[in-house]
């Protein structure tokens, strides 16, 4: 029976089902209602409400601007258009680093104000305090290891991580450390496949990939990039399923067109 059918809401013991069940769970990222209730509609498993709004929503560089006040606006978007899918939110760059009290005080006001069903927050034994005192307190959390865009100043590049050793024995390590804390989940970011397989293998909770593999128990893409929106991104582990920035410029196009030769509205487009 597949759980993606049968399940009526999606939670994350849904999620941990489905991985004993060796059924892989999609996640896609959303940031506003419209394209949340057509991902819903369309029998997705989790949406996140990601940083990565800092680039495709705002035009950033990177996800370190977004502020907790801009992540609650967008999650709580999002959460108006779902019935089905769980909802996970990222806590931004400045709301959890180095301060249990702010982390606990940042992932409340998450939850209280949008909604939403889980948090997820990047890194590994060093925001293990901040993790601890969010669950303790009732929230699920969501880890995230590997590539870490919110420490993209610390390691200067987005490059696969965790090539050598050294730093894939920390990162299987630190995985561990997550769920014994209590994670629901890990997202594992840009990493080789083999260690994919081996953190997915060697621990009980769903791991989610972008950039891990296939061996993971399931994948994660930003909607931007599967549905061709942006261009000027085209690592290897994605793929576009659209190529809606052409589709979407050759429309508008045509609108323009219509409007100045005075072709729209027409007869029948008017009252």
């Amino acid at each position: 029976m597949s759980v993606h059918k049968e399940i009526k809401r999606v939670t994350s013991h849904t999620l941990q089902w489905m991985k004993q069940q060796e059924e892989k769970i999609s996640m896609l990222t959303a940031y506003d209602y419209s394209m949340a209730r057509i991902f819903d509609d369309a029998g997705i498993d989790v949406l996140l409400v990601g940083d990565s709004a800092s680039n495709v929503m705002a035009g950033h560089e990177t996800t370190l601007p977004i502020t907790l006040d801009q992540m609650i606006y967008h999650a709580s978007s999002v959460i108006r258009a779902i019935k089905r899918c769980m909802v996970v939110v990222d806590l931004p760059f400045g709301s959890y680093q180095g301060n249990s009290k702010e982390a606990l005080s940042s992932a409340i006001r998450i939850m209280k104000e949008t909604g939403a069903h889980a948090i997820k927050l990047e890194g590994g034994e060093e925001v293990l305090e901040s993790i601890k005192r969010i669950i303790s307190a009732g929230v699920p959390v969501m880890g995230h290891l590997g590539l870490t865009p919110q420490s993209i100043n610390k390691f200067g590049t987005y490059s696969v991580r965790a090539k050598e050793e050294a730093e894939a024995e920390a990162l299987v390590h630190n995985a561990q450390l997550l769920e014994a804390a209590g994670c629901f989940s890990i997202v594992l970011e840009k990493i080789p496949a083999e260690l994919g397989r081996r953190v997915a293998e060697t621990l009980r909770i769903p791991i989610i990939g972008i950039g891990a593999g296939m061996h993971v128990d399931g994948q994660v893409l930003v909607m931007h990039d599967m549905l061709g929106i942006t261009k000027d991104f085209s690592p290897r582990f994605l793929r576009r399923y659209l190529n809606l920035y052409d589709q979407i410029k050759e429309a508008t196009e045509q609108y323009i067109n219509d409007v100045k030769a005075g072709d729209f509205p027409n007869e029948k487009e008017q009252y």
